[in-house]
């Protein structure tokens, strides 16, 4: 396996490799990573469709990418995707997937037209006071001391912040800025998280620093991901003859271990509550998603407070039955050891008229039935005691949602601090409940705020056990690798997996998992787009640094004399140019 850049390799096709249509493929969890991995055994690998199984314990594909009706409850979405332009392995594998909603098009072109046609900002990223403009502007406003901290966390190594948390690299007054409300609602970090995914995230998205005041960067699906994305690669996966196995829990793999080579000979599993083994021989090839971000997610209603289910947990135990067998693969509870640490809540809340909406366009300034960007990504209020965000896409969110109504994704950081109107926990509170807070900081007359929740809306709240579990401070082998060393047959993909450079909590990173996995096991010769180097674009870097500055020139505090004569000196370079361009000097 390598990586490449260009046109060169993104466009060819692999040759076939020797023996494929002899081989077989079992594939455990449908999610985006698992439905990637059998289409690029397709597409790429050129393996026939019918040789590949797909194992999944639920009755429907796409695993966090999710967004369905339930009866008697409403539309439900867990989460949101935020997407963009150098998801290279994404886009690699839609460019091939045919759209299901636009005539001889792939998903790509449906995306890219519709971004080309209705591109993405924010007119009101944040608010304060009851529905009030936060005027953030594009301020990041970073301290000289907060600025050092986040070039000292940039140029550390990764063997440096290991097992480090953001609140041991990071002072209060990085905790005060603007950058970090943006950071940390946008990705959902919070200060007891990972400080080596932080860095991470920090080198893959410099290129966006200039985008997080107002989302102008990143890019949305026209409908809810699982309509948009999981749908036609479910579609065409079927089409190409794959089999899924639905209601099928896989609970344990076995291998035979030697000092150089690692082989899976078995896997052990529930269908339809009648336990069953399949043995696996030299041509079976085995892609196991291990750990699960939205595991035991529990539902409540309008009326019902979300469960916590700190229960059994399927994908959690398997991975931790298989990592039992060996050093290499992985140390599961690293991640999935501390719920209170790594779980917080959602809601999805629809409104049955027009009386809501019109709150909702007071603040995101624009008609929320207008079917193109409406709050163009999260509006966080800063001042709530759950730091509460909520986000309107693009409407209808679900091709059967009726026109007279919006579906609002919500979510809550701190779920355990009392509410601002409804006084106790998000995590103990009905759907109609966190409506009402919901609407109390979107500035709804404290009279009307019952009556609206009740009567206005429909709202299912979700609590999810895990599902920040990959941002829990780790070292390196906490993760496995996605082929361990020595591996003849078997790879793990998805969230937990460890890839080069790319950051978790991404279409992206389930996509790239599956496009290694498959390379390497079924010896695709074609190379890997890789990771987009912004991080070595001085470019971007410049760029990145000013709006971190707020727009600041550097070394400014030099007396001027000396000032001016270090600027004249720049000025005899490319250097000096560059920095000119860039407003640094």
């Amino acid at each position: 396996m390598y990586y490449s850049s260009g046109n060169y390799e993104a466009f060819a096709r692999p040759i076939k490799p020797d023996g494929i249509e002899e081989k077989s493929a079992w594939i455990v969890g449908s999610g985006l990573a698992g439905l990637s991995t059998a289409a690029f055994l397709i597409r790429d690998a050129q393996m026939p469709g019918k040789n590949i199984t797909i194992f999944e314990e639920l009755a429907l594909p796409g695993g966090a990418l999710d967004g369905i009706e339930e009866p008697e409850k409403g539309f439900v979405i867990r989460g949101g995707r935020e997407m963009e332009a150098h998801f290279e392995c994404l886009w690699d594998l839609f460019r091939s997937i045919p759209s299901i909603e636009e005539k001889d098009a792939s998903v790509l072109d449906e995306f890219y037209w519709l971004n080309k046609e209705d591109p993405n900002y924010s007119l009101q990223r944040a608010t304060v006071k009851r529905g009030q403009d936060a005027e953030t502007g594009t301020a990041f406003t970073l301290s000289e001391k907060a600025q050092k901290e986040m070039i000292k966390l940039f140029l550390a190594t990764r063997q440096e912040v290991e097992d480090k948390r953001i609140d041991q690299v990071f002072t209060e007054d990085f905790f005060k800025s603007n950058f970090w409300m943006y950071w940390q609602t946008m990705f959902a970090f919070q200060t007891w998280h990972s400080a080596l995914e932080m860095k991470l995230y920090l080198h893959r998205f410099v290129n966006h620093i200039h985008g997080m005041p107002d989302f102008s960067t990143l890019k949305f699906t026209k409908y809810n991901q699982y309509e948009s994305l999981v749908l036609p690669l479910h579609k065409w996966l079927e089409d190409h003859g794959v089999v899924f196995q639905f209601g099928t829990e896989i609970e344990d793999v076995d291998f035979e271990i030697t000092a150089n080579e690692k082989q899976a000979t078995r896997i052990h599993g529930i269908r339809s509550g009648e336990k069953f083994d399949k043995d696996l021989g030299v041509n079976d090839l085995l892609f196991m998603t291990i750990g699960s971000l939205t595991e035991n997610s529990g539902l409540g209603d309008q009326n019902t407070p979300a469960k916590l289910h700190e229960g059994d947990a399927p994908a959690w135990d398997l991975w931790r039955r298989i990592a039992s067998k060996h050093e290499e693969f992985g140390h599961p509870d690293v991640f999935a050891g501390n719920i209170p640490a790594t779980k917080w809540q959602s809601a999805t809340v629809t409104t049955l008229d027009k009386r809501i909406p019109e709150y909702i366009q007071k603040i995101c300034k624009r008609d929320p039935f207008s079917g193109k960007v409406v709050t163009g990504g999260i509006v966080t209020v800063r001042d709530s005691g759950w730091l509460m965000s909520w986000t309107v896409n693009r409407q209808p969110h679900f091709k059967k949602q009726p026109k007279d109504q919006i579906v609002v994704w919500v979510y809550g950081l701190l779920v355990e601090q009392p509410g601002d109107y409804i006084k106790k926990p998000m995590q103990e509170c009905t759907g109609q409940e966190i409506t009402e807070e919901w609407l109390y900081h979107m500035g709804v007359p404290e009279s009307d705020i019952p009556t609206l929740a009740a009567e206005a809306a429909k709202c299912v709240p979700v609590m999810m056990p895990y599902v920040t579990s990959f941002f829990m401070p780790r070292k390196a082998g906490d993760r496995p690798a996605v082929v361990p060393a020595g591996s003849n047959n078997f790879a793990f993909i998805g969230q937990f997996a460890e890839t080069t450079r790319d950051t978790i909590f991404t279409t992206e990173y389930s996509v790239r998992t599956a496009m290694e996995s498959v390379y390497q096991l079924a010896g695709v010769d074609r190379g890997i787009p890789e990771v987009f180097a912004s991080t070595y674009d001085v470019r971007h870097l410049l760029k990145a640094t000013w709006h971190l500055r707020d727009g600041k020139e550097l070394a400014a505090w030099l007396p001027e004399r000396i000032r001016n004569f270090f600027v004249h000196k720049l000025e005899e370079s490319q250097i000096g140019q560059l920095l000119h361009d860039y407003h640094l000097v």
